[in-house]
């Protein structure tokens, strides 16, 4: 039994991706993002970064106590490691995959994420931000949309870690001032994964754990979602 501490981000979405795909026994243990509870102290112990997902492996490879990771894409790399699936096994194969999950965990994400943040969230306007993350989401995409040029799917011809981590950045492509059509052969594959039944079951555990997944974030939640230091996230 897997317990997956989530809510329904990008990030959190990585893992149900898997999780459905796969078919691994799992709990959703929900960290209300909007209401801090990822600075309570037993989510800390597992995820000392206070962000979600994190998950516990009550059964891990080997025995011996459970196991927790934080990091969606470590949490990744682990379960596909732990069930043999969505990474291939040969050298070239796991080289292709690692480099784009990776490229995910660290351009991607950020960069969208700081899309998000400016153009959604910052209480006011700032123009330079603004341009800044909206050309540069669009660089991302281009880079994404000559990936799958010649390729079904960004690792290859077989499904893999690599697109679950980069799909859930892409759903919310409106918001982040984007078009799709801009982009003929990453609008292909982001159809291809949207139909999976496990991506659809995905995505109903979102609106299962948060009623108002999809709503804007109110005044509170962004309280406590910006601005964290050291010196007032709590321990």
């Amino acid at each position: 039994m897997i317990d997956l501490y989530y809510w329904p981000t990008p990030n959190g979405h990585k893992v149900t991706l898997f999780l459905e795909e796969t078919g691994l026994p799992y709990r959703i243990r929900p960290v209300n993002i909007g209401q801090g509870e990822q600075f309570q102290p037993d989510f800390l112990k597992i995820a000392p970064n206070n962000r979600m997902p994190a998950i516990i492996d009550h059964e891990p490879d080997g025995g011996g106590a459970p196991l927790s990771l934080f990091e969606s894409g470590a949490i990744l790399l682990y379960l596909a490691e732990k069930t043999g699936r969505f990474l291939p096994a040969d050298l070239r194969g796991r080289a292709e995959t690692l480099q784009w999950l990776f490229w995910q965990m660290g351009g991607l994400g950020p960069m969208l994420g700081q899309n998000h943040h400016f153009t959604q969230y910052a209480p006011e306007k700032v123009p330079y931000a603004i341009d800044r993350y909206l050309n540069e989401t669009n660089r991302l995409y281009g880079v994404l949309d000559r990936r799958l040029a010649d390729r079904p799917f960004v690792a290859g011809s077989d499904y893999t870690i690599a697109d679950m981590a980069a799909y859930p950045w892409i759903v919310p492509w409106e918001k982040q001032g984007q078009n799709l059509n801009d982009h003929r052969n990453l609008k292909r594959w982001f159809e291809a994964i949207e139909e999976r039944p496990a991506t659809k079951a995905a995505y109903a555990r979102a609106v299962e754990v948060n009623p108002n997944y999809g709503q804007p974030m109110s005044a509170d939640a962004k309280k406590v979602m910006f601005g964290q230091t050291a010196a007032n996230t709590l321990r």
